[in-house]
């Protein structure tokens, strides 16, 4: 029985206690107890830390500002030479221009006296170019008519130099430049032998020229060959009738184009 009210009697005590409610200010005051024993705690020493790198970060900020003055000062520097040399090539410049007006001064006032005398030259040099373009002006076909049979004789002189005279010049030579289409019978046919056998004619006023191979259908190729002839001398009928002549090889022959010389 003692025990048992002993007991109790310390339940009622805890009971009657107001630790409980009170819990966070003395866990408040527990942690300042220890902080005191143990030195201060960690976020404590977090912002002691903190509080001490901002100096360092000042001096850093300060290092790298007076840096970017250095880098200014040196630009300012390179710019400023930089203004010199292009102040030089200016004035260089403008002495050359200086040079060159006075040239062009001096060169526009010196043709005003040489204009005379070309002026004068110029129409003896038009008169000697039309006597060198006209011959034929000088030639009188009538002759004086102070004596007949001298008169005579000098026209038949004259009239003998004239045609002496055309029948030196050169005569121009009507040529034509043909292109032929030359078919073969079928594409068994040999085409270098007939193109050999195309060539083999030779006449007087006939060049052969290049040739190539065109695909006309079926595997057979023709041959189309260029020639260059004096109109006089060759004729295109001449040039089939010479080329069909050769009939294991060709089929017929066209004239694929006629082109003046």
């Amino acid at each position: 029985m003692p025990k048992r009210s002993t007991n109790m009697s310390g339940l009622q005590c805890l009971a009657s206690e107001n630790i409980w409610f009170d819990k966070q200010r003395y866990d408040e005051a527990e942690k300042r107890f220890y902080e005191g024993v143990n030195g201060p705690s960690t976020q404590v020493k977090t912002a002691l830390q903190q509080a001490k790198g901002r100096p360092q970060k000042r001096q850093h900020r300060n290092s790298s500002s007076h840096a970017g003055d250095q880098e200014l000062v040196s630009r300012m520097k390179s710019l400023e030479l930089e203004n010199q040399t292009l102040y030089k090539v200016v004035e260089t410049m403008r002495a050359a221009l200086q040079k060159l007006e006075t040239r062009v001064a001096v060169l526009e006032k010196t043709p005003a006296t040489a204009a005379v005398p070309c002026a004068k030259a110029a129409p003896v040099k038009q008169v000697e170019n039309g006597d060198d373009d006209d011959d034929d002006d000088d030639i009188d076909l009538f002759g004086s008519d102070d004596d007949d049979e001298e008169a005579a004789r000098i026209k038949q002189e004259r009239v003998d130099a004239y045609a002496a005279k055309k029948s030196k010049k050169p005569t121009l030579i009507a040529k034509s430049s043909i292109l032929l289409d030359v078919k073969p019978w079928d594409d068994e046919t040999d085409m270098a032998q007939l193109e050999q056998c195309v060539r083999s004619v030779q006449m007087d006023g006939l060049l052969w020229g290049a040739s190539k191979l065109v695909p006309v259908g079926y595997g057979i190729k023709k041959l189309q060959i260029n020639c260059v002839v004096e109109d006089d001398k060759v004729g295109t009928d001449i040039l089939e009738e010479e080329i069909t002549k050769f009939e294991d090889f060709v089929q017929s022959v066209d004239v694929a184009a006629f082109n003046k010389i």
